[in-house]
């Protein structure tokens, strides 16, 4: 289902949950890192947690993994931080989630654009993106 809402510049998930009167737990993060040979880096977080960078290299065996800058992360996937969606990306690129996600009856992920919200099952959207489940909670 689609939600739209009044989007602000770094006004986060806590912001994108209000507004939709929703659990800030259940809204998720696309955050676009790289690994240490600078290939892209896709993981999916709750919106109140925070990404071990450190359990997500050792999950992806490599020796580092740091978020990229917004032009970095729009290079890779064409869309602007703060719209960044798992789907459609314009290349491929490898998602983590973060396993306890599964465990929530619904979710929200990021549509495309800022200021819109799909919710979605959790089992529908790893039917779809066949992401790889860490732990990677900081």
């Amino acid at each position: 289902t689609a939600h739209p809402y009044d989007y602000v510049e770094h006004g986060g998930t806590a912001h994108s949950a209000a507004e939709l009167g929703v659990d800030e737990h259940s809204v998720i993060k696309t955050i676009v890192l790289e690994d240490d040979k600078k290939q892209p880096v896709i993981c999916l977080q709750h919106g109140d947690r925070e990404v071990s960078t450190k359990n997500l290299a050792r999950a992806r065996s490599c020796k580092t993994i740091t978020p990229c800058s917004p032009e970095t992360a729009h290079r890779h996937t064409g869309y602007l931080v703060g719209g960044t969606s798992p789907f459609g990306t314009r290349k491929p690129v490898p998602i983590y989630m973060e396993r306890s996600i599964t465990d929530l009856s619904r979710i929200y992920v990021n549509g495309g654009r800022r200021g819109l919200l799909v919710g979605i099952a959790p089992s529908d959207l790893v039917r779809v993106l066949r992401p790889t489940l860490v732990d990677a909670s900081a």
